[in-house]
């Protein structure tokens, strides 16, 4: 039995009345074509059942088509909304996307880099935690580059999609003040030797807004309750103990990641802390758990999915508005629950050694 013929392009422009140059820039999305001869032209293509080819079309432009998503961690639960927004987004837009993890390695970041720009996708979207320098020659050379959840200090021109982090800091320190609460740690710091005011490091933009907050309210900082803490399961536990079993006094501490916020969760139990009549907890990054925790976990909620649909949308369709007026900030949300209270009374001031599991 013969197979029906597929269409092709000289098929949809006899069909909308128009030549094939038409069609392609239809397709292509290069040149101009008015709105009502691409309507017909589409029409004719849904009619006819027509899909173009894009090997065909990668070879003319002599780019594979697609994107790249470069993130630190695909099991994270933020990095894995963030994913899901990019992938919702280039759905619908007709895109397929790339993948890979870094796992905060520059190193491996740059062959990830490199590696896309060999295949000549249409651009790439990423959590960048490598080299400006690596970046730099890839957006020269890749037609389009997105940075999203952070961004690199020295590359201003690389649009960016961001959540308000200092916004959600800010609005957690104030209701912890509100509480009452006067002698708060801040868990997650940058590490010695880093600098603070590194403006593309979310850490670095969570710190500073803890610190400026308590200085409108007038509250003293106190260098010794501003812990530092990599988002890793040994780090954040070792920092998290030496806080609570060092500083007996602490009422409230803010956790600057949801693993950073998860140890001290676990300490917290170790050392027989009761949440909150004991020590409040609270965290940037309203995960799944936090939500199961006894009791719940008080969190800044960051909207992953949309900066990962935001980032697409940028890269693929808004090429107009990338680099003006800085980065696209992004709301977040402060979900009070029952880990936060009023200080009650005061604690003995020694703690014990938490149990290692």
């Amino acid at each position: 039995m013969t197979q029906p013929r597929s269409a092709t392009i000289k098929d949809v422009a006899a069909a909308a009345g128009v030549g094939i140059a038409t069609v392609s820039r239809v397709f292509s999305g290069a040149g101009s074509v008015s709105a009502a001869t691409r309507e017909r032209v589409l029409a004719a293509a849904r009619e006819l059942d027509y899909r173009p080819s894009a090997l065909g079309r990668g070879l003319k432009l002599r780019r594979s088509g697609g994107i790249g998503l470069i993130v630190p961690d695909v099991t994270d639960p933020f990095c894995a909304e963030l994913v899901a927004g990019v992938l919702a987004c280039a759905r619908t837009l007709g895109e397929h996307v790339i993948v890979d993890a870094a796992h905060g390695d520059p190193a491996r970041e740059a062959e990830i880099l490199d590696r896309l720009v060999e295949q000549r996708v249409d651009g790439v979207i990423a959590v960048p935690a490598g080299r400006e320098a690596d970046w730099s020659a890839a957006a020269r050379v890749c037609s389009s580059v997105v940075f999203a959840d952070r961004v690199l200090p020295g590359l201003p021109d690389v649009p960016a999609v961001l959540a308000d982090d200092a916004g959600g800091v800010r609005s957690l320190v104030e209701y912890l003040v509100g509480l009452g609460h006067r002698t708060i740690a801040f868990l997650g710091a940058a590490a010695p030797g880093v600098p603070r005011e590194e403006p593309g490091t979310p850490l670095g933009v969570r710190e500073r807004a803890f610190r400026d907050t308590l200085a409108q309210l007038r509250v003293p900082v106190e260098e010794d309750l501003v812990v530092a803490a990599r988002p890793a399961g040994d780090a954040a536990y070792a920092a998290a103990a030496g806080l609570l079993q060092r500083r007996a006094d602490v009422t409230a501490v803010l956790a600057a990641g949801h693993l950073i916020g998860e140890a001290a969760v676990l300490v917290a139990r170790e050392l027989d802390l009761r949440v909150p009549a004991d020590v409040s907890i609270a965290m940037v990054d309203d995960v799944a758990w936090a939500e199961l925790c006894d009791p719940p976990l008080t969190a800044v909620a960051r909207p992953a999915r949309d900066i990962g649909y935001r980032a697409c949308e940028l890269l693929l369709r808004d090429r107009a508005r990338r680099g003006r007026g800085g980065p696209v900030l992004l709301p977040t949300e402060l979900v009070v629950r029952g880990s936060c209270g009023p200080i009650r009374t005061a604690r003995a001031s020694g703690r014990g050694t938490p149990r290692l599991s």
